[in-house]
C-alpha cells in the first residue's frame, strides 16, 4: 500500500515510487484508460437506459453519488500529496483550477443545486466532462511518463476523470441536459470565472493553472504560437475557444435534440395511422 500511495521510499526530504514508471503510450498505460473508458461507458449507459423516465429526484442520486466520489478521491489524493511532498501547502498546486478538474466544482453544483444553476452546471458537466475524460486518461502522456501506471497518481486521477465522463454521457442519456439558450450565459460565466481565478492563482503562485500562463504541448501551442506567447492575447484565445467549443457544442446537441423528437412524433403518428386501419 505504501508503494502505491508513493510513501515506501524516502529521499532527499520526499517520499517517492520505488518502481520506475512504463511511460506515455505503453502498452501498460494504454491497457488501464481502455479499461477505464470501457467501464465508464457500459455504467453511464446502463444508469442512464435504467433512470431515462424516471423522475429528477431520482435522477439526480446517481450525480449525488459522483460528487461525492470524485471529492473523496481527490482531498485522498492531496492529503498524501502533501505528506509525501512533507509540504503542507502543497494543495495550492493541485486546486481544481484545470479545464479537466472543474468538474471536482461543477458536479457538487448540478446534484445539490438548484434553479438555473443547477440545470447550468448539468450543461457544463455534459460539455466538458467527456472531453475532461478522454484528455486526463489517454491524453496525460504527462503523468504516465512521471509515475508508474498503478500508482495513486495515475489511478485516482483516471477514477476522478473517468466519473466526469461517465456523469457528462449518464446526463445525456438521462434527459437531465437542458441546453437552454438562456442558461448559455452562465455555463460560459462558470468557465470564466474559474479562468479569472486561476490566472490570479498563476500570479500569486507562479502556476500555470488552466495552461494560461503557457502552454502544455497540447493543442494550446497552437494558439500559444499564433500569438507569440502574448501575456494577454494568448490567455484571451484560449477563453475564446472555449466558449466557441460550448456553442458549438449546444448547437450539434439541440440539432440531435430536435431530429430525435421528430422521429419519435413521426414513429407515434404512423403507429396510430396503422392502429385506425
Amino acid at each position: 500500500m505504501k508503494e502505491f500511495l508513493g510513501l515506501a521510499n524516502y529521499v532527499n526530504g520526499e517520499y517517492e515510487y520505488i518502481r520506475e514508471p512504463e511511460g506515455a503510450w505503453s502498452w501498460q498505460h494504454l491497457t488501464f484508460v481502455s479499461c477505464l473508458m470501457l467501464v465508464m461507458v457500459l455504467l453511464a449507459v446502463f444508469f442512464g437506459k435504467r433512470n431515462k423516465d424516471k423522475p429528477l429526484k431520482e435522477k439526480n442520486k446517481v450525480l449525488i453519488a459522483c460528487a461525492l466520489l470524485i471529492n473523496a478521491f481527490e482531498i485522498t489524493k492531496i492529503v498524501v500529496i502533501c505528506i509525501r511532498c512533507q509540504n503542507p501547502l502543497q494543495w495550492l498546486y493541485i486546486l481544481p483550477l484545470f479545464l479537466c478538474s472543474i468538474q471536482l466544482i461543477t458536479l457538487p453544483l448540478a446534484a445539490f443545486g438548484k434553479g438555473r444553476v443547477q440545470e447550468a452546471s448539468l450543461d457544463f458537466v455534459l460539455i466538458f466532462g467527456i472531453l475532461g475524460a478522454v484528455f486526463g486518461t489517454i491524453g496525460a502522456a504527462q503523468n504516465y511518463g512521471t509515475y508508474p501506471v498503478l500508482s495513486m497518481d495515475n489511478v485516482f486521477s483516471g477514477i476522478t476523470h473517468s466519473i466526469s465522463g461517465f456523469a457528462s454521457i449518464y446526463i445525456a442519456i438521462s434527459g437531465m441536459a437542458s441546453m437552454k439558450k438562456k442558461n448559455f450565459i452562465l455555463t460560459s460565466a462558470i468557465l470564466l470565472g474559474v479562468s479569472v481565478i486561476a490566472y490570479i492563482a498563476n500570479i500569486l503562485l507562479d502556476y500555470n493553472y488552466m495552461f494560461l500562463m503557457n502552454h502544455d504541448g497540447t493543442p494550446y501551442f497552437l494558439i500559444y504560437d499564433l500569438v507569440g506567447g502574448h501575456p494577454i492575447l494568448y490567455p484571451l484565445l484560449v477563453e475564446a475557444l472555449f466558449v466557441i467549443y460550448i456553442s458549438l457544442f449546444r448547437t450539434v446537441f439541440v440539432a440531435i435534440q430536435k431530429k430525435s423528437t421528430k422521429q419519435e412524433i413521426k414513429t407515434v403518428q404512423n403507429l396510430q395511422a396503422s392502429i385506425n386501419r
